[in-house]
């Protein structure tokens, strides 16, 4: 009897701290992607944990690209995206046995935006192309000041840069003079700071430090973005593995929510409904 005691109990410590790793795995949320989601995911995560003490959700950035690539490595629950995913990345989560399943959170408009102080306040879709390819050199070129344009553009990574390099550059080359930025953030800082500058950034970063550009005449508000009339509108989502289950399941739920879209609209997206 106690040589089986003696075996016995490591296999029951053993078996505890499994039971307790899965308790501990089943009450985290790891969220990780893209920077223009990033505000939604953090607002949220907030409020569900309020409403949850025993959850913990742990959020970071580092571009939509990053975010789907955590999810297929499975270091991450959901890979937040500021663009659909690839068939390129489908094909290699499969091949992992990943089935990503896409969860659209809200609408984006992605704007163009200038320095306060340049004076040009609408450009079409074919300059912005021309700006950005580095063909168009020269603010006094589409109606500004004699001043040489500095093109700030988000990085590869970045889900705001491809659907950028899509509908605005058909799949056209940044000029290779562009500053390249990792967050949304980082875009506002750096054009604020230049009045040679031109960046775009997400609907939900625009404050008053910078000054936001029409396109085609098109205002990017929450009206024009959720219509399709702002031509450089898009959606935004959460990416899971699978079928979310489980707090996965009911966070995903709770941004889905009124309350969720709610705070969607708070932070300067466009709600579903």
């Amino acid at each position: 009897m106690k040589k089986m005691l003696k075996f016995l109990l490591p296999c029951l410590m053993c078996l505890s701290f499994v039971c307790a790793g899965s308790v501990f795995a089943a009450d985290t949320i790891v969220i990780k992607g893209s920077t223009t989601v990033l505000p939604v995911a953090q607002a949220s995560a907030e409020m569900y944990m309020n409403s949850h003490p025993g959850v913990n959700i742990s959020i970071s950035g580092g571009g939509s690209g990053n975010g789907i690539k955590a999810l297929v490595d499975g270091t991450t629950d959901i890979g937040n995206s500021s663009r659909f995913i690839k068939d390129g990345e489908v094909k290699l989560a499969q091949e992992k046995g990943v089935y990503p399943v896409p969860h659209r959170v809200a609408m984006d408009a992605i704007i163009p935006i200038v320095h306060t102080d340049n004076p040009v306040s609408n450009l079409t879709i074919e300059q912005l192309s021309l700006i950005y390819q580095g063909k168009i050199k020269n603010w006094k070129e589409v109606g500004g000041n004699d001043l040489q344009i500095v093109v700030v553009s988000r990085d590869t990574s970045s889900g705001t840069y491809e659907v950028w390099e899509e509908k605005v550059l058909h799949k056209a080359k940044v000029t290779p003079r562009a500053q390249l930025q990792a967050s949304n953030g980082a875009v506002i800082q750096a054009v604020s700071k230049n009045k040679y500058a031109i960046g775009y950034i997400g609907l939900g970063y625009l404050n008053k430090s910078v000054k936001a550009i029409a396109v085609n005449g098109v205002e990017a508000t929450m009206a024009n973005a959720l219509s399709g009339k702002y031509p450089v509108s898009r959606p935004l989502f959460m990416f899971t593995k699978g079928w979310p289950e489980g707090i996965v399941s009911d966070y995903i739920n709770f941004v889905l929510s009124k309350t969720g879209q709610d705070i969607v609209k708070k932070e300067g997206y466009v709600p579903l409904y």
